[in-house]
């Protein structure tokens, strides 16, 4: 049997294990010590050399480029980039909700959860497969919260809609769960009668969380939960979803634009740009030592609440057009660092050669943490259009 094929739709569960239905075990304890799902150092999603583009009369958008990234069991993983860096057609691509003009031309997608019976690429599971496994294994937190949810129907409809499609329970017992949800995100049960313009923007995205984690997955995505939040309901939603993950036990894929955010929250960061990933490390080395030229900009674009003062160095310019990327390093034409050579790089992730952690890897091998800034008046993208045979080195 083949890992794409290792839930079976006929049957309702897994092959060769003791499954209830959707091939998922009913005890993950039974699941673990039966040798199911990863091992202590098997990731939990896999995504290899991933890419997708939008097809247009113009041309394929290369909007995702060969990406591959690992999601540990228990870990936080934030994924950070400008609006238009490829993150949310990423984790959606990955999960298989891109519509046409998307297409997913080149990866897999390797889920090996506790209540599987071997891991499973989810590129190529078939339709009832993949229903079983999204939300009961990967759930997502979606964008804008009064967005998501239905503006006609009460909040514990919507609570036992997710239910009764992913878990089979009576119907006392599901109202029950759907209650203790609220109680789980720290709402009272009394706002079940709630539609969702009756709540504040903060309760909308707890019951957003709450949702997601009805089933109880192994996977939560969460694609920007605390935008058009104020800073103070921000800072609890955070707590909150720490808290969740430390008696739960998930593992995150938090997808935001605000680096600043992720520092508090993540294990693990991943920098993207153009549809590639410049830098991941962990989230001491990505506000520490951060490598690759873009990190250094997106951390010198926000202030620091301690320390001296420091003035603010937005990055100038636009990202590139992806129906004609330039070559090499997509960042060139904004790069403050930039060189000839710049054109040639491949991309690759490589280790940082000043880190200790083989782990923590970026795709410039030119710019190193300590590397000093560029020149003050230095123009940045100043090869964006002139002839890159006569540049220099670093430095003016």
């Amino acid at each position: 049997m083949s890992a794409d094929r290792a839930l079976d739709p006929a049957a309702g569960r897994a092959v060769g294990s003791s499954t209830g239905p959707a091939g998922l075990s009913t005890d993950p304890a039974l699941a673990s010590s039966a040798g199911l799902g990863p091992g202590p150092a098997e990731p939990v999603l896999d995504i290899r050399d991933l890419s997708v583009v939008y097809r247009t009369p113009a041309g394929d958008v290369r909007a995702v480029d060969r990406v591959n990234l690992a999601l540990g069991v228990g870990e936080v993983i934030g994924l950070a980039g400008e609006s238009g860096s490829g993150k949310s057609t990423l984790v959606y691509g990955a999960c298989r909700l891109l519509r046409a003009p998307a297409l997913v031309t080149s990866g897999s997608v390797i889920y090996g959860g506790r209540r599987v019976s071997r891991p499973a690429d989810l590129l190529k599971l078939g339709p009832d497969e993949l229903r079983r496994l999204r939300w009961r294994e990967i759930a997502i937190v979606f964008q804008s919260a009064m967005n998501a949810l239905n503006p006609v129907l009460r909040v514990r409809d919507q609570l036992l809609d997710v239910i009764h499609a992913h878990l089979k329970m009576p119907r006392d017992e599901a109202r029950e769960k759907a209650a203790s949800l609220l109680d789980l995100v720290g709402i009272p049960r009394s706002r079940l009668r709630s539609y969702p313009h009756e709540l504040s923007g903060g309760m909308r995205q707890r019951v957003m969380i709450a949702m997601a984690l009805a089933t109880e997955p192994e996977i939560v995505i969460m694609d920007e939960p605390t935008t058009a939040l104020d800073v103070v309901v921000q800072r609890d939603i955070l707590a909150q979803i720490v808290e969740l993950k430390e008696r739960l036990g998930f593992s995150i894929l938090f997808i935001t634009h605000d680096l600043s955010l992720l520092l508090e929250l993540a294990d693990r960061i991943a920098v993207m740009y153009a549809g590639q990933l410049l830098e991941v490390g962990t989230a001491d080395e990505i506000h520490h030592e951060p490598s690759h030229p873009y990190t250094k900009g997106l951390l010198n674009s926000f202030p620091s609440v301690r320390g001296p003062r420091r003035n603010l160095a937005g990055i100038p310019g636009t990202p590139p057009d992806l129906h004609h990327p330039p070559p090499g390093c997509p960042f060139l034409p904004r790069c403050g660092y930039g060189t000839a050579a710049c054109q040639e790089v491949d991309m690759r992730l490589l280790p940082v050669a000043t880190s200790s952690d083989p782990e923590h890897v970026t795709a410039c091998p030119f710019i190193l943490p300590d590397t000093p800034a560029p020149a003050i008046g230095r123009p940045l993208g100043a090869f964006e259009a002139g002839d890159l045979s006569t540049a220099g080195e670093l430095g003016p």
